[in-house]
């Protein structure tokens, strides 16, 4: 399992976060920020836990994110 954590009031929506990661990530036309799908937010900072699979993609989201508010941990089983 990992966990992925977002805080999304920072997010610019450049867009890159979904361009890597279409399965887990989604722009708000509302406020054109990203959403992470399935998170839940506790004070601004959205986090869900995912299966592995999804470690690679993820982790190349948050190393492009020009804020640097994508933030992925393995968790032990």
């Amino acid at each position: 399992m990992i966990q992925i954590t977002y805080q999304r009031g920072k997010c610019i929506g450049c867009n890159y976060c979904i361009e890597l990661a279409p399965d887990r990530w989604r722009m708000n036309k509302k406020d054109g920020r990203s959403l992470l799908l399935g998170a839940k937010n506790k004070k601004g900072f959205y986090t869900v836990k995912v299966n592995d699979t999804e470690y690679e993609a993820n982790k190349a989201s948050a190393k492009v994110c020009p804020m640097k508010i994508i933030h992925i941990n393995k968790l032990n089983k």
